[in-house]
């Protein structure tokens, strides 16, 4: 069997972005090894708790999301959570949008050398909706490659089209009135729109076996993931449509027809 090493910016950017293909990758029988490049520090933080205790229950909910998943391994790479563009975090020396891409890259190389990655999966070019954190992700995750000799290089994303087609149905049933939803193709925290067109998209993988565990590992991460949140308020056929499905893109693979897996 293979090694998959997936590379995350946050705790529960792992569930999120691709919590079906990792709980499928170890069902299969394949190591699954998650790299998580910050601690999460400036995420939604539950009144009267502190940044030191926000950091460690965001860690003890990691560990139990790549439970849930059936993770082998969880590396942590050390840096602070960033914030969006423009935040005061920005500037934070331990920030990870502050980290040499160099050094950073090298800590990451380290951990796909030992594990002898077959498989590795960062974000794309603009980390998928502009998160500074995201966008050092696909930086310091190529130089890793780069710099270990990984050829198999995955870059997890979001359908833009699919995101609206979703929209489109919602509105025509009255769920979402016409002027309230999010607009897709407006800019993201870059100024660029969120995900990317799925004609550029070389990898649709179909995550529906896995739909109960990659919710309950949205779940565990509880201090992100509140019972108002939108993700709790969806019924079951709902999130099947939305994350039923998770994109890759694969550089230099063909975009036609879409490949399922990632394995092959």
């Amino acid at each position: 069997m293979s090694t998959l090493v997936a590379f995350h910016a946050h705790p529960d950017d792992e569930s999120l972005a691709m919590g079906g293909t990792l709980a499928r990758a170890s069902a299969e029988g394949h190591r699954v090894v998650v790299v998580v490049a910050t601690n999460g520090d400036h995420g939604e933080k539950p009144e009267g708790t502190t940044v030191a205790q926000l950091v460690e229950t965001r860690k003890r909910e990691m560990e139990a999301s790549c439970a849930v998943l059936g993770v082998h391994r969880l590396v942590w790479l050390g840096y602070d959570d960033s914030g969006m563009t423009g935040w005061e975090q920005n500037k934070a020396p331990n920030a990870f949008i502050n980290a040499d891409t160099e050094a950073a890259a090298q800590k990451l190389a380290k951990v796909l050398v030992e594990e002898n990655v077959d498989v590795f999966t960062t974000y794309d070019w603009h980390g998928n909706y502009g998160h500074p954190d995201h966008i050092s992700v696909h930086k310091v995750g190529y130089r890793a490659a780069e710099i270990a000799g990984v050829s198999e290089v995955y870059e997890a994303t979001m359908n833009r089209d699919s995101f609206r087609r979703m929209q489109e149905m919602a509105r025509g049933s009255g769920e979402i009135a016409e002027g309230d939803d999010f607009d897709v193709d407006g800019p993201a925290d870059d100024g660029n729109p969120m995900g990317m067109p799925e004609n550029e998209l070389t990898h649709r993988v179909d995550v529906g076996s896995y739909l109960e565990q990659k919710r309950e590992s949205l779940f565990k991460h509880a201090s992100q993931i509140t019972d108002s949140s939108f993700v709790s308020k969806m019924p079951p056929e709902v999130f099947a449509l939305a994350f039923g499905t998770e994109w890759f893109l694969k550089r230099g693979a063909p975009v036609e027809p879409k490949q399922e897996w990632i394995f092959s």
